[in-house]
């Protein structure tokens, strides 16, 4: 329950910080094309319409030393003022710009300021935006003086409202509005699908985390991309087939262990209460009992040892000795403590070992692994049949093959050999002593050994071929 909280909050949390900064994102892209937008029109087209009355009003200057009379040069201003979007005012007292239009000279406000009067005066153009004093609108205002040897002659004085020069940014404005709308609307639907893509996911996970605690290992997440949430995704579902894979496999080892004790210990019991309770009657049925029980306890014994031998093989962890053994005179010492059983059956241990090989590995495992392998053949051989060893080599490998007579094993039963407690005759292998690991501890022995372990059989009279290979020595 906590977990679920947990990972509901966390998912709250990354949802709010992916819009947290889609939002940000798009007020600061917005807010920078804006600004970006009404700069470059101030940079580049006010300054451009500087740039005009600039040179209509130095025109009017050059023109003004070439005119024949002033009258000449009214009319140029006149129609330079007619023709222009911008207005034209030509004086020749640059003390009279003031706000009355011709000139007062007891207005109060006018055009240009004292401090802009003396820089005429220096010869200096002025220009400036402000508000105009009589029609209350900014204007771009250019004043230009008109030197005559070193003297203030006149000045000509041009401007335009700002109202006109913004006028062709009202349709720019109509654009930007529509874009900033259809920008929003592209960043909340593109958040929208982005948030839901990686959040779903999550989501599922959370879902099927919860049953996964409570040993549901059945569900999947639908791998719908392949970036990195995908890639999460489809490691999240090879978690979940690892861990039903590997509950099943629990579940299965605790019905086998379960199955192999029950056995024995209902043996142990019934006997035991039989001696307790005075069936056994004479002294010679009471000692079979306890023969029985003795067996049993030993096949149980010999069930533990295996079950804690298969587990250290299976932790890679496990330490493994790497040291040159001579394979042969191995093999040929583990045949002979197999001797006594094998002449109880009337087995013959047919021998064929190449003595000079020579292989790198543990000698404790490599004897348990031919060991199970002998006490299997010899289990499942015929009265009176042969069992075949073999050693050879075939290129860097050491080849050990142990051919019993038995009665082979089906093709449906020879996959599935190697797993624990299986058996392909339950009864008669329980009856015979076996506890079903043998060959489970063979193939994690040759596995730690960096060798192979195939098994080939055929049903019938056929036999059971088992072949191990490891490494040679270099």
């Amino acid at each position: 329950m906590g977990s679920g909280v947990q990972i509901r909050r966390l998912n709250l949390g990354l949802k709010q910080k992916i819009w947290t900064t889609i939002t940000i994102v798009a007020v600061i892209a917005i807010v920078f094309g804006t600004g970006l937008t009404y700069y470059l029109y101030e940079k580049f087209y006010v300054e451009k319409q500087k740039e005009i009355l600039i040179m209509q009003g130095e025109e009017l200057r050059k023109f003004y030393f070439k005119a024949a009379n002033e009258t000449e040069f009214k009319k140029r201003v006149q129609w330079t003022d007619a023709s222009s979007d911008a207005k034209v005012i030509f004086t020749e007292d640059p003390m009279l710009l003031s706000a009355g239009i011709p000139y007062d000279e007891l207005a109060e406000n006018n055009l240009i300021t004292f401090d802009e009067r003396q820089r005429l005066l220096a010869g200096k153009t002025v220009i400036f935006i402000r508000e105009h004093p009589r029609f209350h609108q900014d204007i771009l205002a250019v004043t230009i003086p008109l030197l005559k040897k070193d003297q203030l002659a006149g000045a000509l004085f041009l401007y335009m409202p700002l109202a006109d020069i913004y006028e062709p940014f009202k349709s720019i404005r109509t654009v930007l509005a529509v874009s900033i709308v259809l920008l929003l609307a592209i960043v909340v639907w593109m958040g929208l699908k982005m948030t839901n893509r990686l959040i779903k996911p999550l989501k599922e996970m959370e879902t099927i985390s919860q049953k996964m605690s409570q040993g549901d290992f059945s569900k999947r997440i639908e791998v719908r991309q392949f970036d990195e949430v995908g890639n999460l995704a489809a490691s999240f579902n090879t978690l979940a087939s690892s861990l039903e894979a590997v509950d099943q496999k629990r579940r299965e080892f605790l019905q086998n262990v379960s199955h192999e004790l029950r056995t024995p210990l209902s043996y142990m019991k019934g006997y035991t209460e039989a001696i307790l309770d005075g069936v056994a009657g004479d002294e010679a049925v009471a000692r079979k009992y306890v023969s029985i029980i003795h067996n049993e306890t030993e096949r149980m014994q010999r069930l533990v040892h295996d079950l804690l031998d298969l587990a250290q093989l299976e932790d890679d962890s496990y330490p493994m000795k790497d040291e040159p053994l001579p394979f042969a005179q191995l093999i040929l010492e583990v045949a002979e403590r197999f001797e006594l059983s094998a002449r109880q059956k009337e087995i013959q241990l047919v021998q064929k070992l190449d003595d000079e090989i020579i292989v790198n590995g543990d000698s404790d495992r490599l004897e348990q692994v031919v060991s199970n392998l002998l006490d299997n053949a010899i289990r499942y051989t015929p009265k009176g049949k042969p069992i075949k060893i073999t050693l050879t080599e075939e290129g860097s490998f050491a080849v050990l093959m142990i051919q019993d007579s038995g009665p082979g094993i089906s093709k449906e039963d020879l996959p599935k050999v190697l797993e624990r407690f299986y058996r392909v005759e339950r009864a008669r292998s329980r009856k015979e002593g076996g506890t079903g690991l043998g060959l489970a501890i063979v193939f994690q022995i040759v596995k730690k050994h960096n060798g192979e372990l195939n098994i080939e059989s055929e049903e019938g009279s056929g036999g059971t071929t088992v072949i191990v290979k490891l490494p040679l020595y270099e």
